[in-house]
């Protein structure tokens, strides 16, 4: 026998927690257990103006450069979408249900090509065969 849909009208209220819905060994689970941000806030407030409109904040700025950089998301745009739409990246930006993603173009020096960053290997120093280290070109 088919079955059928009993409601189309949704509920209005939800008691759903986000961290329920991620599973313990998800990349996004692993990597926030050791990434302390923190700092972040305190360390680039000479950077912001006391004037204006409010920037998008440092951290969740952070972690949605991680998760697209972690999940080859080269495009803002597509980033802004992804983290909208896909619950375990809300839950590793720290983002609850209910709300929309600003955009990252919010904030000037955030504006940045994601597919020409370097990944963290090749843009700091390594060491090469015989020990030294060398600064990568």
């Amino acid at each position: 026998m088919m079955g059928q849909l009993e409601a189309r009208q949704s509920s209005l209220f939800y008691d759903l927690c986000l961290d329920e819905h991620i599973p313990q060994d998800h990349l996004l689970r692993r990597i926030d257990a050791v990434l302390d941000l923190s700092a972040v806030r305190q360390r680039l407030a000479p950077f912001y103006s006391a004037i204006g409109r409010p920037s998008l904040d440092p951290e969740l700025m952070i972690r949605m450069l991680l998760v697209g950089y972690l999940y080859g998301i080269r495009s803002e745009r597509r980033l802004v979408e992804e983290v909208h739409l896909n619950l375990a990246y809300r839950w590793f930006c720290g983002l609850g249900l209910i709300g929309d993603v600003q955009p990252m173009s919010r904030v000037p020096f955030a504006n940045i090509s994601i597919s020409s960053t370097r990944p963290p290997a090749t843009s700091c120093c390594r060491a090469n065969a015989s020990g030294r280290r060398n600064r990568c070109r």
